[in-house]
């Protein structure tokens, strides 16, 4: 045990030593946001204190320790009329004799088929080669993470969990990212109602960044002359999250259950993008409801991205979703932007299926 909690803060301590040579990053993950699950989508993102599935992993770890059987998932969401694509995979195993869950889940958020156009000019003659269609290469720019996740159930009402992360950035041939980082989650069920809290990035995320300078070609010139430098690697840190969140299932009749759910996320980067601020921290409300029928099919609703626009003042979004449940598979779907200041950026659609295995076969 001495070893193991030395070991801990080995890695809680190293990123903190780190960032004294670092950069601040703001909204330095921020394509997590995007989190795991059409289910979230649908009600706002509003799922901390409600998750209870293989998503948990991103909302709130503890929320693993309910899962009594393996599942596996597969979601995947457009973003911006389909010019950003989001995809997230994961599966989670419940551990013999009550020893806990474990969890893997892997995200990916990229934009693909981006035309490298460096070598298709010709610098001396400032105009485009003859033949520049053979001198465009294509690229992707990807954001990608995956979470090593492990919950338990402490007492009759409390669960806790930890996930590990390591995030990759790449930026096609020219610049790359490394980083890792700790989130922490409880869950407490209590007669009123069911309260969690999360923290990512407990240990502050520390990213290490790498530029191929070479992938530039000779376009190291063309920075001389205007008196520029190639860009180089520069490390960034990422500060703490908290998310806190309640939720509370109301049963209807035999058939019917209502379940409502709210979250506030705090951020600590000095965004200022969000309707409230108290000093260097944003806050960004969440807030959702789901109306099941016999845990066969599902319709939500659920609010989210609080801001004040300059010109139409406070806005929301406002999101929608569905749920079906046929035999061990889990359909959801999401979709979200259509009103509010977001929806200049097109529609997210987000579609997610789960499957449950049966631990009696």
């Amino acid at each position: 045990m001495n070893r193991f909690l030395s070991a801990l803060l080995l890695v809680g301590l190293f990123p903190l030593l780190s960032t004294a040579q670092s950069a601040q990053a703001t909204y330095g993950n921020d394509f997590l946001s995007t989190g795991s699950g059409a289910r979230a989508l649908g009600m706002g993102s509003a799922q901390v204190a409600l998750a209870n599935d293989v998503t948990a992993a991103f909302w709130n770890v503890a929320g693993l320790a309910e899962v009594e059987k393996p599942q596996l998932m597969y979601m995947h969401s457009e973003r911006f009329s389909g010019i950003v694509g989001y995809d997230y995979g994961a599966g989670v195993l419940p551990l013999k004799s009550g020893k806990g869950v474990v969890s893997l889940s892997f995200f990916r958020q990229g934009v693909d088929n981006i035309a490298n156009t460096l070598n298709a000019w010709d610098r001396e003659r400032d105009q485009p080669k003859g033949n520049a269609e053979d001198y465009i290469t294509r690229f992707s720019a990807a954001d990608m993470a995956i979470f090593f996740s492990y919950a338990k159930q402490r007492t009759d009402r409390l669960s806790i969990g930890a996930s590990a992360k390591i995030i990759h950035h790449k930026l096609g041939p020219f610049a790359q990212a490394w980083g890792y980082s700790l989130d922490i989650g409880a869950k407490l069920r209590t007669d009123f109602a069911n309260v969690g809290v999360t923290v990512h990035d407990i240990t502050t995320m520390q990213k290490m960044w790498d530029v191929n300078e070479s992938a530039f070609g000779d376009y190291e010139a063309q920075f001389d002359s205007l008196g520029a430098t190639l860009p180089t690697g520069q490390n960034e840190y990422v500060l703490p999250s908290v998310k806190i969140g309640a939720s509370k299932l109301f049963p209807i009749g035999e058939d019917f259950t209502v379940s409502a759910a709210t979250d506030v996320d705090l951020l600590f980067e000095n965004r200022r993008a969000y309707y409230l601020n108290v000093g260097r921290m944003s806050i960004e409300p969440h807030v959702g409801g789901e109306v099941s029928y016999k845990d066969l099919i599902a319709f939500r609703a659920g609010v989210t991205d609080f801001i004040t626009d300059p010109v139409s003042g406070f806005m929301v979004s406002p999101t929608l979703g569905m749920g079906l449940k046929l035999s061990s598979f889990v359909l959801d779907y999401g979709f979200a932007s259509f009103a509010g200041a977001s929806s200049d950026l097109g529609f997210t659609h987000r579609i997610s299926l789960r499957f449950d295995f049966n631990n009696d076969r």
